[in-house]
Formats: structure tokens, sequence, C-alpha cells
């Protein structure tokens, strides 16, 4: 899984195979994820947005966003967010009132350009020049590896950052189990 994550990131190393691959394994991981939801696990999202200087009366989008345990933790928080995820499974066991919850594939968004003042990512593939889209000049992303550098889907901070196209500025911390980068795309 580590190999993928860092080719996605930075070598475009997704297909049509690639992604049905994917989808299969996580619908068949939705059941058993509907019951992973735990303070250590949701801790650096709650503290990313408590400590990160991030938009919370913006309008949010959640990549990744499984069976919803971070769109909770969103969704206390901030006004606005729009679950995504690969896995329709994932989607379906999620609660139905958190979010609106959209099923695409995060390499081609089914959404406009500048459409969202922020980004949460937990234990995501980063699809580099997709995020950027979608994010509004001046906008955010939180990025979160619920398990630190034990998470299958793991970037560190740093090589985030080197994917992103464009300056990004941030802060990074850690909590529970896990850590959390605060970007800013910077204007200009």
């Amino acid at each position: 899984m580590r190999k993928i994550t860092r080719q996605v990131a930075f070598e475009g190393g997704w297909d049509t195979d690639r992604a049905e691959k994917m989808s299969d394994l996580f619908n068949s991981l939705a059941p058993e994820w509907a019951e992973r939801s735990n303070e250590a696990r949701e801790a650096p999202i709650a503290d990313g947005l408590a400590r990160g200087e991030l938009p919370l009366d913006g309008r949010w989008l959640e990549l990744g966003s499984g069976t919803g345990s971070g769109t909770r933790v969103l969704r206390e928080r901030v006004d606005s967010v729009v679950a995504c995820d690969l896995a329709a499974e994932m989607l379906a066991n999620a609660p139905a009132d958190l979010a609106p919850r959209v099923q695409c594939d995060a390499s081609t968004l089914p959404f406009s350009t500048n459409r969202f003042d922020a980004v949460l990512m937990v234990n995501m593939l980063l699809f580099p020049s997709e995020v950027d889209r979608v994010i509004a000049p001046g906008g955010s992303l939180l990025w979160v590896n619920s398990l630190g550098s034990q998470t299958p889907i793991h970037l560190p901070p740093a090589d985030v950052v080197a994917a992103l196209p464009g300056q990004w500025m941030g802060l990074t911390g850690k909590a529970g189990s896990g850590f959390w980068l605060a970007l800013h795309k910077v204007l200009g």
C-alpha cells in the first residue's frame, strides 16, 4: 500500500484497473470499518482542527470519508461538509445524516475548480492536482495519518508538501495515535 501511495502522489500511478481493485478492497472492509471509530484515531482530526488555523466557517470536502468517523469529527466543528469515497459500501455504512455523500474517484473529482475552502484527508491517497484544483485560492488542506508512520496509506508531512503543486505553508502536530498536517495554499 505504501508503494501505491507514493506512486499516486508523485508519479500519477492511477488507472481504472487500480481504482477498481481499491474499490473492491474497501467495499469488502466497510462493515468492519463501521465499527472502528475510537478517540485515539479521531484525536489527530480534532487537534488539527483546533490548532491548525483552518477555516471552520468555510466549505469543506472530505476525501476518502469511509464510514464517516472523520466526517463526524468535522461535522461537529465546521459549517459545511461534503463526504466523498471511492467505495460505495463505505458510504452506505456511514450515517446518512452527517453530510451529503458522493461516491467518486478522487483522481477526477466531480466538483468545480476552487469549490472548497478546505479539504480533509484521513489515511487517503493524495491526488495532488485534483486536491489543488478544488481548493479555493488561499484555501487549506488537513492531512491526517491516524496511526502516524504506521498508517498503511502514509506520507510524511514533507512529502505531502513536495507532492502538491504551488506553494503551501503550514503546521503539523501529533495527537492520539497519529499526526496531522494543516496546510494553507499560498496566494500568487
